[in-house]
Formats: C-alpha cells, structure tokens, sequence
C-alpha cells in the first residue's frame, strides 16, 4: 500500500516556485547579444580592412610632386596605426553596444513585463485585470490579446463556480430545513399530528434532495468522464423520451406533436435519451397554464443549415422571454421565473435541466441553441455531428 501524501508535501519533481536556478535576465541576454553582434561585425570589417592593407607596398612612399619631400609612411606603420584606431574604435563600438543594446531591450520586452504582472495579479485571484496592450499588431499584442480572452474565461468560469455552489448549497439545504421544522413540530406536539400525512411530506422532501443530489452527480460526472459513444439514431432516443413524459403532457393539459425523421449519429443513448426528457420537461412545464391550448413540437432530422449534421427540436407555447433571461437557462438551479420554484407540485423543477443538456451537448461535441420565440414560448436546437462528420474528426 503506498503511503499516502501529507498535505502541502510535493511530489517528486515538481518544482517549488523560486526553486529554479539563477540566470542572467532576458535583458541582460538580449544586450549582451546586441553587444556581440554589433563587436562581432565589427572586428569583421576591420579584418577586411587589415587584409586588403596587406597589398600595400612595404616601402616608403614619396609624393609625386617634386616640393614635397616628405616620405610616407610604410605599410608597417599604416597596420601599427590602424590596430591601435581599431583597438579604440572597438572599445567605444563595445560601450555604445552595451548601452544601447540595454536601452532596446528594455523597450522590447516592456510590453511582456506588463504581461508578467497581469499573471501575478491573476495568480492572486484578481481576475477582473486585463492588459489592454496597444500599438500594431506583433507577438506581443496576440499573446495580450490571448492572455486577455483567457482572464475573461477563467472569471466566467469562476463567478459561474461560485454561482453553482451558492444556489447548489442553498437547493440542498431547504429540502434539510423544511424536514427539520416538520420534525420540531411533531416532537413538540406528539399527540396533535397526523403521522400519515407528515410522514407522506417527510418523503416527499426526502424525495426531492434525493433528486437534486442525483442530479448534481451527474452534471459532475459529465465534466469528468468523457461518455461511451457508439452509432445511434437521435429520432430513436427521442421517441423513447416522448413515450416516458405522455402522461405527464396528458396531466398539464399540453398537446405533444412529433415529427420524427431518422438523424443516425455517434452517441450514447442513455444520455442523448435523458437529453431529449429534459428538454421535454422544460417545454411541458414551462408552458401555458391548462386549458389554455399549450402546444409541444418536437423534430428531428438531418439539419438543413448544416449538411452532415442532424438535430432536435424542441418548441413550445409560454410566456413571452427576453434573449437576457434565455441566456441564462443553462446555468444550474435558474428557472424560468429565477431561482424560484414554481407553486405547482406538477411543474416544479430543480433548475438543473437545461444544464445538464448542455453538458450532455458538450460531451458530444454538439451546439444547443436556445432562443425566445416572438409569439411566447422558447425553441430550443440540439445539434449534433452526424456519422460522417464523426469519421471526418
């Protein structure tokens, strides 16, 4: 039995922040290069300078007017004097590559400084800080761009985080609270109470943590494994999932109309088929009241709009919606009216339908598409890679 890791100990080969070796700075480098290069070409062209005074003539060199004597000076003197000029020039070459190559270094990498200090602000948790660098498109501002698009993901994730643990903590602890208050009456009143009927809510209660519970492990298990997937038809699981909620469209008072054509894809059934009850469960209980004439439409098919893919469709009669309010039904515990619980036993929910299509759509590597129609109501697309685009990928 290997022994277990103690909290804050690191396994073998991880490295500890601040544990990497010293080196020069990436300034540093890049002057020191600068520097190397500008003396490198410039020993090079003195080189050549030294050479071609090779092909002097080695004798004094008179002037070609007769009044000036003077003799020139030999081809020993010239290199004696162009080696020490050169000794001085590089020398200078040297201090002005140091200086100026220190200068464009830092103005090159100012922009990745800026960017170093967003991911140390990110580290610490202030996600809400972007770069913004400006200037012409280069390696700097894509990689900006890219860190900032990152920042903005990671705080819709995170807020999205604290969103689900928030309304998940509290949908968890009102079915514990309502059995607690049940229990404190009957114990207070023993003789007072009618058991059938308390013992009847207690397991209603009971029953609904059950549910939320059970749903909550499997929106968790849908971001964590990866579904098995074989061929199946979409028009098959739906068929199945409009058989499971008839009854309950016969109670609410809502017409169910399928038009089911083949959508042959690459899935799993029993996820695709609880997809599909899903989403029939919204349209149903987010319809109009009974009596009213509330209508469900459901499709499948080949997508028109998208060849090689297949999709369901889900429309129902309802309230009017804003794309505001649509936009956040796949978030878990929203409803349609919020984060409150409809009064009705017969269309309550637990605001975690929708999402878990969307998590069932991701595993698939599908598109759902929720938008309000003008007349009330909501459509809902479930669009999926067909067996060819399967095989293409």
């Amino acid at each position: 039995m290997s022994k277990p890791r103690r909290t804050g100990e690191r396994r073998t080969g991880e490295r500890r922040p601040g544990s990497r070796p010293r080196r020069l700075t990436a300034r540093m480098r890049l002057t020191l290069s600068y520097t190397l290069f500008a003396v490198t070409a410039g020993v090079l062209c003195l080189a050549v300078v030294y050479v071609g005074m090779r092909y002097v003539p080695n004798y004094p060199l008179t002037s070609s007017n007769p009044r000036y004597r003077s003799d020139a000076p030999s081809r020993q003197e010239i290199l004696h004097s162009l080696l020490r000029a050169s000794g001085y020039a590089l020398a200078l070459l040297t201090a002005v590559g140091l200086a100026g190559g220190w200068l464009i270094a830092g103005r090159v990498l100012r922009p990745l400084q800026d960017i170093t200090r967003a991911a140390h602000r990110a580290a610490s948790g202030a996600l809400e800080h972007r770069i913004a660098l400006t200037g012409p498109r280069d390696e700097f501002t894509d990689l900006s761009d890219a860190f900032d698009e990152m920042l903005a993901r990671l705080q819709r994730s995170f807020e999205a985080q604290q969103r689900f643990a928030a309304n998940a903590s509290h949908e968890l602890r009102t079915p514990l609270a309502i059995t607690r208050t049940m229990l404190q009456v009957a114990a207070a009143d023993p003789a007072g109470q009618d058991w059938g009927r308390l013992v009847t809510r207690l397991q209603d209660t009971n029953q609904r943590g059950i549910e939320i519970s059970e749903a909550l492990l499997q929106l968790a298990d849908l971001g964590h494994a990866p579904p098995d997937l074989a061929p199946t038809d979409l028009a098959t699981a739906t068929g199945e999932a409009l058989a499971a909620v008839r009854d309950e469209a016969e109670d609410l008072g809502v017409t169910l109309t399928a038009d089911l054509h083949a959508a042959p894809t690459t899935g799993n059934p029993v996820l695709l088929r609880q997809a599909a009850v899903n989403l029939l469960h919204n349209a149903l209980r987010h319809n109009l009241p009974a009596g009213a004439d509330g209508r469900v439409t459901v499709t499948t098919g080949a997508d028109p709009e998208r060849p090689g893919r297949v999709r369901l469709t889900v429309t129902n009669t309802g309230p009017q919606l804003t794309e505001e309010a649509v936009a956040t039904f796949t978030e878990p515990f929203l409803r349609g009216r919020g984060r409150t619980a409809a009064t009705d036993p017969s269309r309550r929910g637990h605001g975690l339908g929708l999402a878990i299509v969307a998590a069932v759509t991701d595993a698939h590597h599908g598109e759902l598409h929720l938008a309000p129609d003008p007349a009330g109501g909501l459509r809902a697309t479930l669009t999926l890679p067909g067996p060819a685009e399967d095989q293409a990928n």
